[in-house]
């Protein structure tokens, strides 16, 4: 086999489709923040980003910053290993029990990623459960697919955000299996959110165990930012929360919270958390900062949706078609890759706004979308001029208004 043809051949065939990404080479500035240095084919220039994960600009707060510093000159860069074999830095245990009573947990564990942390843990809990079967909501993150993969345990699908078929799918199994309910609570792409509470009662009356994805939600919802189960009363009815540092955190990580016990298994068993070198202390630094910030602090919680609810009323008032929901997550919908592609390309070159499309297979095809996430830095401005390039782009290609 000419396996450089195959490669080439491969990629030949994203670009045709108008799948191809590039990745547009942008330097963050502290204390700039949506602004970025874009270093493209003429040289440098400075851009607005209005699609970052970084839902507050914690990333660059000057408290997160600080305390990396701090961290950094207090205990050097890396973390020297695995914690396993190098020892857990206190960084480390510090922020696992912020992270606990974030969530009135008993108890949390730090992985390298929100990624990681799904695969791990739903890998090895339902592994090592004896005929576990695991539902699955249709929408489920890549990660967790990723787990229930390596699991190899039995899987049922069930309808997105329906509690119905939950049970329909419940009812069916035998009373005696182990059954694992996984779902998120914010969607990423369509920006929905679960019915929390009836995925839960339904789980109780079979006697599931309970998984809950809140990594675009913690920070943001929820006393102390504690997310949308807490929002809606139903942490403490959870089994095991996971989460990200690398969102509206601002910085890098995963976690996983619920019982000591849990959380010890997996962390006696599960080899991505085993054979993982840990995060440096300056990382787990800055983010324990973050959290702690953020519990005791509203501002940007309100800044935040004041933005969100700004951005879609302009969007409204433009004729520029958005996905509703009742997140921080603004889905402009535009239904072709290509098209999809072009917009993006012609907002970093003529408008010098970042959004970068989004196409299959992170969402079904003729659903292609540019995925707009306000934050509370983003200025009246940005928004007027993010708005008014929407709308000369939308007339440009001949796209349909929304009535």
């Amino acid at each position: 086999m000419k396996f450089e043809t195959f490669f080439r051949r491969e990629l030949a065939s994203l670009r045709n489709e108008g799948r191809y990404r590039v990745f547009a080479d942008l330097e963050r500035k502290a204390g700039q923040f949506p602004r970025a240095m874009f270093h493209g084919p003429s040289g440098p220039r400075e851009v607005t980003v209005w699609c970052s994960n970084d839902y507050l600009g914690m990333g660059q707060h000057p408290t997160v910053l600080e305390a990396m510093h701090e961290a950094l000159d207090t205990c050097g860069a890396g973390a020297g290993g695995t914690r396993n074999i190098a020892g857990t830095n206190h960084y480390h245990v510090m922020i696992e029990k912020e992270l606990a009573a974030l969530h009135n947990k008993e108890a949390a564990l730090l992985f390298n990623s929100g990624y990681m942390s799904n695969w791990a843990a739903i890998s090895t809990i339902a592994s090592k459960l004896p005929e576990c079967v695991i539902l699955s909501d249709a929408l489920n993150h890549a990660s967790m697919i990723e787990g229930m993969r390596h699991s190899r345990a039995k899987k049922v699908v069930f309808e997105h955000n329906n509690p119905n078929d939950l049970r329909r799918h419940l009812r069916a199994l035998d009373p005696k299996v182990p059954k694992f309910v996984l779902f998120e609570s914010v969607y990423s792409m369509d920006g929905d959110v679960a019915p929390v509470r009836e995925i839960v009662e339904a789980a109780e009356d079979y006697g599931a165990l309970t998984y809950i994805d809140e990594v675009h939600s913690v920070g943001l919802y929820g006393p102390g930012g504690a997310g949308i189960a807490a929002r809606d009363g139903m942490s403490d009815r959870i089994d095991i929360i996971e989460g990200t540092l690398g969102k509206a955190i601002g910085v890098l990580g995963g976690y996983i919270a619920g019982s000591a016990a849990m959380c010890d298994f997996v962390r006696s068993f599960a080899s991505g958390f085993i054979f993982s070198t840990a995060l440096p202390p300056a990382i787990a630094a800055g983010a324990l900062a973050s959290i702690r910030h953020l519990r005791n602090s509203d501002a940007e919680r309100i800044g935040h949706q004041e933005r969100v609810a700004q951005v879609r009323a302009a969007l409204d008032e433009a004729g520029i078609p958005h996905m509703p929901n009742p997140s921080h997550i603004v889905p402009v919908m535009v239904g072709d890759a290509a098209l999809c592609k072009k917009l993006s390309d012609d907002l970093i070159e003529r408008f010098d706004i970042y959004v970068q499309p989004i196409n299959y297979p992170t969402v079904p095809r003729g659903t292609e979308r540019l995925r707009i996430t306000p934050t509370p830095l983003h200025s009246d401005e940005d928004i007027r001029k993010l708005v008014e390039a929407l709308s000369s782009i939308w007339s440009m290609v001949g796209l349909k208004r929304a009535a």
